[in-house]
């Protein structure tokens, strides 16, 4: 925040947009979550971008969506477009528990108040927007609609759906970080080219009739997936589309893919190229107020009190994590921000008013892959590997953590900084890493004591997610031998500098793959380790993951090799508490469970007897 200039938010009513002296707007966002003008909130990248533009843009935050629509109304109808955003988070992980259940909270609400959104806001939103306004183009994105651009599962409702095109009516669907795509469009827009005409723009989906032909890039391959009916026919045939989708996703040079869905074709076409060093700095560099907007009168607004004092290094995660959705939205490829850009948002954080010294994350998606990238480019151009990481880490992959190092030398040396904590999970595989070059293994076993004398806010936090290594394969997660190398080397930092900071492993049950065996081999091992759990969770199937695809096919989409899932709800309990063996209330079923599975010898290893 820059007090220097007059803080200035971007129109959210029709009064702001008259004190601006717009006659009309280019431009109308709809969110899910509150409008918080800071570069962590995906609608506020987005309106700043299209400012950035020349493009007259307002922002109407969680409209209601149960009464006369007013909130759809007040602004009238955009030059160009409507563009909506369920939210910086998936609004039905947002809304309901791992067990289905109802939260009673939402962290992107004013008081953290539950009820200012709808379940799949995209939808419902749209059809809205498209009922009052039918000739106005509407563009969906953000994290819900990129994950949804195909078939896929809803775990909510136990069903494949289609892609969200067709279920919200939209006429264009952005994936993934939607800055360049969204500048491509409003170039050729503002050219006049017509809205139907834009059929070629990369990171782009967009649904035509069957048959139809349209334009696109000679370039580009094209390749056909099994049609939604096809998949609901044989889950086998939505196994074999997941590959393909993942593998184009993570490509360098990546096809066209086209599904049939009744009378229509979805086609989505292959994304940009990562963002460069200056495209992302330039992002950074908007004019952000770094505040919520003044109509929520000093309401608290739990996401932003997290995220405040951080910094994003970097986008991007090459982990290829089976559960995680982050490479699906954001790519494997990282784009690094540069040294000025972090050190000017770290001077703009200690000018804020509350800043009392600590940032709170240097982070990204992976802590510490800032920087990182293939060294030999041609070989990266022709891989198709969800990971980087796994199964083992790739011999092109540079995994010198020294420009991290940089950037944690310049947070300490700010002078009004007192503490810049790492708050965003690191991948330990790449720290300990035999990089084959002694100088930055050097390095890298520096940055490890670095982060854990300097940037460690007493809870040092690391995800191992299970403790077997034949879950830790479905996972795509590197053995559990490596946590006991990094525990050995935390503790021993530790006594070093006569510390006493705590290591905070985090687990997931209940994955596919696990079975109560699994659980009990995870709850010896950390009794063994002397962890009492709570960074825990169930895993919950989220659209566009591989453990996802194999929780509702029964298959790997790569091997299609058959795999189990824990499903019902007494299975996910069972699993669960195992994480709680120490607790007494769980004694008695966990001995129980294991005489069921005739597993005695496992009883013994937990409770000594």
């Amino acid at each position: 925040m820059n007090n220097e200039r007059k803080l200035q938010w971007l129109p959210t009513s029709a009064k702001e947009v008259q004190e601006r002296g717009w006659d009309t707007l280019d431009v109308i966002l709809f969110s899910g979550d509150a409008y918080v003008d800071h570069p962590s909130f995906g609608i506020a990248v987005i309106g700043r971008l299209l400012e950035s533009l020349g493009l007259k843009v307002a922002i109407v935050p969680q409209p209601n969506w149960r009464d006369d629509l007013r909130d759809f109304k007040k602004l009238g109808r955009p030059n160009l477009f409507f563009g909506i955003s369920a939210g910086s988070m998936d609004s039905m992980v947002n809304h309901y528990t791992a067990a289905k259940r109802l939260r009673s909270d939402d962290a992107y609400t004013p008081g953290g108040k539950s009820g200012f959104r709808p379940d799949m806001p995209t939808i419902v939103y749209t059809r809205i927007l498209k009922q009052l306004y039918p000739d106005i183009p509407v563009i969906i994105g953000g994290i819900e609609a990129s994950l949804r651009r195909l078939t896929h599962y809803d775990y909510w409702q136990d069903r494949l759906r289609p892609s969200i095109l067709t279920e919200s009516g939209a006429d264009m669907l952005i994936y993934g970080m939607g800055e360049k795509p969204l500048t491509e469009l409003c170039r050729l827009l503002k050219k006049g080219v017509p809205f139907a005409g834009l059929t070629n723009v990369p990171q782009t989906c967009i649904q035509r009739p069957q048959h139809e032909s349209c334009a696109g890039n000679k370039k580009w391959q094209t390749i056909r997936l099994f049609s939604h009916e096809e998949c609901l026919k044989n889950p086998i045939n939505h196994a074999r589309n997941f590959r393909h989708i993942e593998e184009e996703s993570n490509s360098l040079e990546a096809a066209r893919l086209i599904q049939a869905y009744e009378d229509v074709q979805i086609i989505v076409n292959p994304p940009y190229p990562p963002m460069s060093t200056s495209e992302i700095d330039a992002i950074y560099a908007l004019p952000f107020t770094r505040l919520p907007h003044p109509r929520y009168k000093g309401k608290e607004i739990p996401a932003y009190n997290m995220i405040r004092h951080s910094v994003t290094l970097h986008r991007g995660c090459f982990g290829g994590c089976a559960f995680c959705t982050i490479s699906a939205h954001q790519g494997k490829f990282i784009s690094s921000r540069s040294e000025e850009s972090i050190r000017q948002e770290l001077e703009e954080i200690t000018r804020m008013p509350d800043f009392r010294g600590t940032v709170t994350d240097l982070g990204g998606p992976s802590a510490n892959m800032y920087g990182m990238q293939g060294q030999n480019k041609t070989l990266c151009a022709a891989c198709k590997r969800a990971s980087c990481a796994f199964p083992t880490v790739c011999k092109n992959l540079n995994t010198d953590h020294g420009p991290l190092l940089k950037i944690y030398t310049i947070a300490r040396q700010q002078p009004k900084i007192k503490h810049a904590f790492v708050g965003s999970g690191i991948r330990y595989d790449l720290c300990l890493h035999d990089s084959g070059n002694k100088n930055i293994n050097r390095t890298n076993e520096e940055y490890l004591q670095t982060v854990i004398r300097h940037h460690v806010s007493g809870h040092f936090k690391v995800a191992p997610e299970h403790a077997t290594d034949n879950v830790l394969k479905i996972m795509r997660k590197p053995s559990f031998k490596l946590f006991y190398e990094l525990k050995e080397k935390f503790d021993a930092i530790n006594s070093r500098n006569e510390q006493k900071q705590q290591i905070i492993p985090y687990f997931i049950s209940s994955h596919p793959g696990c079975h109560l065996e699994d659980m009990a081999e995870l709850a010896i091992l950390t009794r063994e380790l002397n962890f009492r759990l709570e960074q825990v969770q169930d895993f919950t199937p989220t659209p566009m993951t591989l453990a996802t695809t194999i929780f509702y096919t029964g298959y790997h989409p790569y091997s299609l090799q058959k795999i189990a899932s824990p499903k019902s709800e007494s299975e996910k309990k069972q699993q669960n508490m195992f994480f709680f063996w120490y607790k007494r209330e769980f004694r008695e079923k966990i001995i129980a469970t294991l005489k069921r599975i005739k597993r005695p010898d496992l009883i013994k290893k937990i409770y000594n007897r």
